[in-house]
């Protein structure tokens, strides 16, 4: 068994995340017995001493049925109104099915402005680590009921990565209707199986498609691999695999794909800096600026930046840029954009004494390329 797997079967805490489609069918709504079979497996988990935080999607395709709309909808406070009803359904599903293993589930709804913004990032942290210590099953999805199209995750895969960095994961399982990666659609032929990813080069000839043929969900094989990549950069490892394989998943790690953590665990506020802020804005960097900020990890001086985009104030997350534009780093800025045309270019000796002080300073600063 590969270190990945072996990681990942060992993992004190956990975060599983399952798709609409492997839980909902368009006609029925809910199918308990699959709901009730990924239960299984969590339970199982849970008796071998392992703490599980399930992200589950399904709320949106749960309600659909009992409004009596056959496909899933493009607006989105149709998306919302079924979203309302399904998700009371689907919370009431998992209290149900865990009771059978007398689990109690402790349920999150998150927007992405409570990963975004800082205090509100920590806060979930203490719900979850509290709720975890409590012996509970926090069940985790996206409020669909109140997010808008400018604070959504797009997708659970995303939203399954940033709470496993969160909670401070040992390891992501990312479940779905597909078993496995592939090297283009698997339902073609000639698709073949990707059984291990150790680093970028292992996905180069990866097609990954987006929405699945239900139309229920919205993520898509290549949101599942961009979530992985980010957990594993991240320095978890994830294993993607079917949900019809979950119980093996889960125990044995012996199926679907495994993905080996690449990078190092990053603290929370640096892992939130990287990936989970919202940046407010752009500073361009010259050669020598993005040298010192990504490889010698240095603070960004005025003295390395050519240009300023955006509106933004002191303390605002922004991302740093290379000359061929793109993102290397993200950081917190130390001046408001309209201080900064002033002072780029310029040496600090060059400045006035209350205007000599780092851009962004390295403690503020996630370099996100090597």
């Amino acid at each position: 068994m590969s270190q990945a797997r072996q990681a990942v079967a060992a993992a004190g805490r956990v975060v599983v995340k399952v798709g609409s489609s492997s839980l909902t069918t368009a006609e029925g709504g809910l199918d308990r017995s699959r709901l009730d079979a990924l239960v299984d497996a969590v339970a199982a988990r849970r008796a071998a001493g392992c703490q599980v935080v399930l992200v589950s999607s399904g709320a949106i395709a749960a309600g659909l049925a009992p409004l009596g709309i056959t496909r899933r909808p493009r607006d989105l406070a149709t998306q919302q109104a079924a979203a309302s009803v399904g998700q009371l359904a689907l919370a009431h599903a998992y209290a149900n099915s865990f009771g059978r293993y007398d689990l109690t589930v402790g349920q999150v709804l998150l927007t992405a402005e409570d990963v975004v913004r800082r205090a509100h990032y920590r806060n979930a942290q203490r719900t979850f680590s509290r709720l975890l210590a409590l012996g509970a099953v926090p069940v985790v999805n996206e409020n669909d009921t109140v997010a808008t199209a400018a604070i959504k995750f797009g997708d659970n895969d995303r939203l399954a990565a940033l709470v496993a960095h969160l909670v401070g994961a040992d390891a992501l399982f990312l479940l779905s209707d597909v078993d496995s990666l592939y090297d283009g659609d698997p339902r073609l032929p000639g698709a073949q199986r990707v059984p291990e990813v150790t680093g970028p080069s292992d996905v180069d000839g990866v097609r990954a498609g987006s929405v699945g043929a239900s139309g229920l969900g919205t993520g898509g094989m290549a949101s599942k691999l961009a979530a992985a990549r980010l957990a594993a950069s991240a320095g978890i490892p994830v294993l993607l695999a079917g949900a019809a394989d979950a119980t093996r998943a889960l125990s044995a790690a012996d199926v679907g794909t495994a993905f080996t953590a690449t990078g190092t665990r990053l603290s929370a506020r640096r892992f939130w800096l990287g990936h989970a802020s919202a940046a407010t804005g752009r500073l361009v960097l010259d050669a020598g600026a993005v040298a010192a900020v990504v490889t010698r990890r240095r603070s960004l001086l005025a003295a390395g930046v050519t240009a300023v985009e955006g509106a933004f104030e002191a303390g605002d997350v922004v991302e740093l840029v290379d000359p061929d534009g793109e993102v290397v780093a993200r950081g917190v800025v130390a001046f408001d954009a309209a201080e900064l045309p002033a002072l780029i270019g310029h040496s600090s000796g060059e400045l006035p004494p209350e205007q000599r002080r780092e851009v962004v300073h390295a403690d503020d600063l996630v370099p996100l390329t090597a």
